[in-house]
């Protein structure tokens, strides 16, 4: 089973109608899709997080022609969440009847990275991919961000890394350089794996940049 993580240029900024109005209230900030879901009658159900001063969404979403319902939930740091059930649209609808037509996973959250972008990351069979992304709209462009092996969580994060970068992480953690109190330097890792103190505070600072990264966006 392989996954894909790829960033998606949404029409008009949003991956339904209504979270491209959402992304156009000023002072939103849509920090994340958490849940996307289409339901048997076509209708979907979403779930964003979001940031800022939400005080104009529910006017919006209670005008809104395709929002069925909604519910707003806050959090104790300033953050919201959003329940949105909504009419099909584009497209959403299209992407999600890929999704269950060819056997995929959805692996929240969906990120969004602004400029009517957002990272996605689906996994399934390597054919079931394949012929997924062959027939994703033609208004939506793919962008390949890395692929590999899949594992449920964020066990698929260490196939970002190089062959090399993954061994001396893995070869750190064993020695303990990750323990309170550290019990493991740059030298004895290098002397583990016969190389330079340098090389092993290279690739330990790129691997935990691309770690590091990818977990807290």
């Amino acid at each position: 089973m392989k996954y894909a993580t790829v960033t998606l240029t949404l029409p008009d900024g949003g991956v339904h109608p209504v979270g491209a109005a959402i992304a156009d209230l000023e002072g939103v900030t849509r920090e994340g899709l958490l849940h996307v879901n289409a339901l048997f009658d076509g209708n979907g159900v979403l779930v964003y997080r979001l940031s800022g001063d939400v005080s104009p969404l529910g006017p919006m979403l209670d005008d809104h022609p395709d929002v069925i319902s909604y519910d707003l939930v806050d959090e104790p740091d300033d953050g919201h969440y959003c329940y949105v059930y909504v009419k099909p649209g584009h497209p959403a609808g299209t992407l999600m009847y890929l999704v269950e037509k060819y056997a995929l996973i959805l692996d929240p959250p969906l990120e969004f990275l602004g400029n009517g972008r957002l990272r996605v990351t689906v996994a399934g069979r390597p054919e079931m991919l394949r012929k997924a992304f062959e027939q994703f709209p033609d208004d939506v462009v793919i962008d390949v961000e890395q692929a590999g092996e899949y594992v449920p969580g964020h066990a698929q994060l260490l196939a970002a890394l190089t062959d090399r970068q993954r061994e001396v992480l893995e070869t750190a953690v064993q020695l303990g350089y990750y323990d309170i109190p550290r019990r493991a330097t740059h030298a004895s890792i290098a002397r583990e794996l016969d190389c330079a103190s340098s090389t092993i505070d290279e690739h330990l600072r790129k691997a935990e940049a691309r770690l590091f990264g990818a977990l807290v966006g």
